[in-house]
């Protein structure tokens, strides 16, 4: 039995490389993160678009990887993004995200044309759930969609293994700066990861 579920190990292992030893592309084939019916949730709730970034790649910046926007809008390079800009790491079954998730909307409101804050939908292969909280929650800010948990190999997204929600934290050069777990509760809360972080009083 132990060699059989070695053999299926194996089998599995072998078959998630390349053979020029390069990253392949985990994400589930049938995962639509942009269809008609969820612009129209989009729409309805009055969620944001995700704005391309112009900027270069920088060492100690974000992934080269580019990720859809969830419920339709630009796809989005992680690497040309710039800051100051507080990302938050949430998935749709997430209990401390969905407890959050209005904090960061006041701040968004109150503060996001200084701090501007970007949700990524993280290993999360339930766009219509992600979506149906965010309406539940009142949050607008933008998300990018995860759904093959393609940032789980990332350093600058480490943070998210220990568990969700999760910050990750990025300076007007696009370097990530800080990684912090999430479960804020209140606007000062976050003002004070961004003061830390960021170096920005609001």
């Amino acid at each position: 039995m132990i060699r059989a579920v070695l053999v299926l190990l194996l089998a599995a292992a072998l078959t998630a490389c390349t053979s020029d030893g390069g990253r392949i592309d985990v994400r589930p084939p049938d995962i639509d993160v942009d269809t008609p019916a969820l612009r129209e949730v989009k729409a309805r709730i009055g969620m944001e678009d995700c704005e391309p970034g112009t900027g270069e790649p920088v060492e100690g910046g974000l992934p080269e990887l580019t990720l859809p926007c969830l419920g339709g809008g630009p796809d989005i390079e992680l690497s040309s993004l710039r800051g100051p800009v507080v990302i938050n790491l949430w998935q749709a079954f997430c209990e401390p995200c969905r407890e959050e998730m209005p904090a960061l909307e006041e701040f968004h409101q109150q503060y996001g044309d200084r701090v501007p804050v970007l949700g990524i939908d993280f290993n999360d292969v339930h766009p219509d759930s992600a979506l149906a909280l965010a309406e539940e929650t009142g949050a607008t800010y933008p998300s990018i969609a995860d759904p093959g948990g393609e940032l789980m190999a990332e350093e600058a997204f480490a943070v998210a293994r220990r568990g969700l929600p999760a910050f990750v934290f990025v300076d007007a050069e696009g370097q990530v700066v800080a990684q912090d777990s999430g479960g804020v509760e209140s606007v000062a809360e976050i003002k004070a990861k961004v003061a830390e972080h960021l170096g920005i009083a609001l």
